[in-house]
């Protein structure tokens, strides 16, 4: 491992009210579950260093509230951010549903807009009786949307560390392709001879 190599990702985790956002971020983080969590309102944030690729990445992560009411404010969180948990709760079509209207509200604030900001899709609860989304379904919406899929459960800790993981990493991806193109921008040299003035 290379102890020089440090790089710090904004991920943020968004999708409606009660799906499971602040349970999946306090699993993968703390390893902890709670019944019962208060309602996020505007965001909360979290933090996590991992070890990707020989890169220390430490983990900003953005826990945003769900409720329609504040997404206006929540969108503001977008910006900066280097990629995004979709959750849904696989016992709630509505959720579901609702999926479209987060990721095109996320890529309308990513600028400059891109279709290559990593995104990955997380089914939560599967540890229910009562599942209303089918496995099939959620999975062909993810594939049309090219997006990595996961069935999760926070509650028994399926899946959690392993979608986080594929968002990292992805991210990271990213970040480099960004850093390296920054790079080959800032050393092109300008064609031409610079112009000599006259006295």
């Amino acid at each position: 491992m290379n102890p020089r190599k440090k790089v710090d990702l904004k991920l943020i985790i968004v999708g409606a009210l009660g799906v499971g956002k602040t349970s999946l971020l306090h699993q993968y983080v703390h390893k902890t579950f709670f019944e019962e969590y208060q309602t996020t309102l505007g965001a909360s944030i979290l933090s996590k260093i991992i070890i990707l690729d020989d890169t220390t990445l430490k983990l900003q992560i953005w826990d945003t509230g769900g409720q329609e009411r504040f997404r206006s404010v929540v969108s503001t969180f977008y910006k900066g951010s280097d990629g995004c948990i979709l959750a849904f709760d696989v016992t709630d079509p509505e959720s579901f549903e609702a999926l479209g209207i987060w990721r095109d509200d996320v890529l309308a604030k990513i600028i400059p807009m891109e279709q290559s900001y990593p995104m990955v899709v997380l089914g939560n609860k599967i540890d229910l009786e009562d599942r209303k989304v089918p496995q099939e379904v959620a999975h062909g919406w993810c594939k049309e949307k090219d997006m990595p899929y996961f069935e999760v459960s926070a509650k028994n800790d399926i899946n959690v560390v392993q979608a986080f993981e594929v968002l990292a990493s992805r991210a990271l991806l990213r970040y480099q392709g960004t850093v390296e193109n920054h790079l080959v921008e800032s050393i092109k040299l300008s064609p031409g001879q610079p112009k000599s003035r006259c006295c």
